[in-house]
This record gives C-alpha cells, sequence and structure tokens, in this order.
C-alpha cells in the first residue's frame, strides 16, 4: 500500500496572509471561512490539503464541480420508508464535512444550484432534506475554503459576501525566496518522509499555538474604542452590509488569541481588514488587485482617530 505524503504547512514558502487566513478559521470556525483567488501553481490547493496532516481530527472534504444536489445533500430511500415503516437516510458531502473543511477548488466554476443549497446550510449550520412528508436533519457546520483563478471567470456577488476572509495569491517576485520554493519542492519530491520529518518540530510547536489559542479566545477583552474604529473604517469605505463589521471584530480577536494575547490592538484591526474587507469593497474599473483595496483601507484608517 502505497502511503500518500502531504507538503508540510509550515514548510510553504511566503504567502503569509493565506497562511494566517487559514489558521484563524481553523482556531475560530465562526469567522465563516476564506475565498483564496490566485493562478495556478501559488500552493493554494497545497495549504488547504496540508491542514489534515496538521491537525489531527480535522478532515478536508472535497466537494466536486460535478456533484448533484442529492450527492450534496443526501437523499432519503422512500421506497425503504414505504416497505419498513421507518426513513433511510443516505448522507451526502455536507454531511461528512460537518466539523471538518470543506473544501471547494474553482469554485467561480460550480453550479448556481449547487451554490444556493451551499449557502442555504453554511448559513443555518443544519441540513435538512425533506421528501414527500418525510425529513431528516442532520448537523453540518464547516469550515468553508474555496479557491480560484481569476482569469477562469469571476464568482456571484452573492457567494463572495458569504466568505468571511478573502486573500490574493501571487508568486515569489523575490529570487532567494523563489530559489527556496524550488529547493523544497524538489527535496520534498525526492524523499518526502525526510523532508516531513525536518518540519516536525516546527509542525508541532504551531500545532500547539493553535490550541492555546483556542483556549484563551473567549477570555479577549474588546476596548470600546475597537468597536468605534471598526464602524468609522466601515462608514468611511461605504460598506453597507454589517457583516463585514462583525468579522472584523471575530477576526481581530481570533488574531489577539493566536498572538497569545487577550486584549485587542489597534493592530490588529488593521491586520483584519486586509483579510476582511478586499473582496467587499467597490473596486476601479479594471482594477482588482489587492493592492488596491489595501490603498484604501490604509487611506481609509488614516482618516480615522480613535483614542487607544
Amino acid at each position: 500500500m502505497t502511503v500518500k505524503h502531504r507538503y508540510p504547512f509550515t514548510a510553504i514558502v511566503g504567502q503569509e496572509n493565506m497562511k494566517l487566513a487559514i489558521l484563524l478559521n481553523i482556531i475560530n470556525p465562526n469567522i465563516g471561512g476564506v475565498l483564496i483567488k490566485g493562478e495556478k501553481g501559488t500552493a493554494k490547493s497545497t495549504a488547504v490539503r496540508s491542514i489534515s496532516d496538521l491537525m489531527d481530527g480535522l478532515k478536508v472534504v472535497d466537494l466536486p464541480l460535478s456533484i448533484t444536489e442529492d450527492r450534496l445533500l443526501g437523499t432519503l430511500d422512500m421506497e425503504y420508508a414505504i416497505k419498513h415503516g421507518q426513513k433511510k437516510f443516505e448522507p451526502g458531502i455536507l454531511y461528512y464535512a460537518d466539523n471538518n473543511i470543506l473544501y471547494v477548488d474553482e469554485i467561480n466554476l460550480l453550479d448556481d444550484s449547487i451554490i444556493d443549497s451551499l449557502l442555504d446550510v453554511a448559513a443555518m449550520g443544519v441540513n435538512t432534506i425533506e421528501r414527500d412528508g418525510i425529513s431528516h436533519t442532520h448537523s453540518s457546520r464547516f469550515i468553508l475554503v474555496g479557491t480560484m483563478n481569476p482569469e477562469e471567470g469571476e464568482i456571484r456577488p452573492q457567494l463572495l459576501d458569504r466568505f468571511g476572509l478573502s486573500v490574493d495569491v501571487f508568486g515569489e517576485k523575490n529570487v532567494k525566496d523563489r530559489m527556496l520554493v524550488i529547493e523544497r519542492r524538489l527535496a520534498f519530491e525526492n524523499n518526502p518522509s525526510a523532508f516531513i520529518q525536518q518540519y516536525h518540530l516546527e509542525q508541532k510547536t504551531l500545532v500547539e499555538k493553535i490550541h492555546i489559542a483556542r483556549e484563551i479566545l473567549k477570555e479577549v477583552e474588546i476596548a470600546p474604542f475597537t468597536y468605534q474604529l471598526v464602524a468609522e473604517l466601515s462608514i468611511e469605505l461605504g460598506l453597507e452590509s454589517h457583516r463585514a463589521d462583525i468579522t472584523m471584530i471575530k477576526t481581530a480577536i481570533t488574531i489577539a488569541a493566536f498572538d497569545g494575547r487577550k486584549q485587542v490592538q489597534r493592530e490588529d484591526i488593521t491586520r483584519a481588514a486586509y483579510l476582511v474587507l478586499p473582496h467587499r469593497l467597490r473596486q476601479a474599473p479594471f482594477d482588482d488587485s489587492a493592492n488596491n483595496a489595501f490603498d484604501q483601507i490604509n487611506m481609509a484608517l488614516s482618516t480615522i482617530s480613535v483614542v487607544n
């Protein structure tokens, strides 16, 4: 039997925002998932799949683009119900995704009807199947992670806003970092077991940090200035939905916990804003770059003077 090795999460070079966004969702699933946008070969899938080895008990459940609604939601066997007088539920993908990561690669190409069903369950945290007066309900609380290549099409606004966080990933522009990407990948392919062993301590340290963050998450204090800063930032940027405000607070709290702190600082709000706001901002025509979004956020922050 061939053992399938996964590239270690801590061996990924750069892509700090992507790695942080994934880790924050693992610490606090209430953030609402993450959308990762970038061209092929920028470690999107590698980062997502490596979580299975990083966190014991947390699985990555794939949602294929060709999935049917029955395969997504599950079905009720009516013939069995009629014959035996009791319902028989055939579980779908959303059953197995409960308390795990639901991963959709090329999510921008997913069928609209599947997206609608997915959003309904994601919002409620439960999946209900009804047929001919018979129903079955089960928990389906998952971390939704989507990856996409923007060159292959855009994503529906209704789905875009449902992602708590969004990050853009690019190929490394620094020569030394780019060389390191090549060296590590070739070393992994040459001897996966030896390569993975090199990162055992780093993986273990990161897991311990995640567990500590989970423990102190509910103890993190939010000063009044934090709410004012978030509210003024959203107003300054012209955001109508309150979802962004709430997600910024949740993300800032989680960042503080990940750093081992029990007090949210202004810098936590700034870091949270970079992850929560870019996909919710109105971009200039023909300019959908992350840098443009960051410029808007920085400009808005510079006009807000809230006493810490």
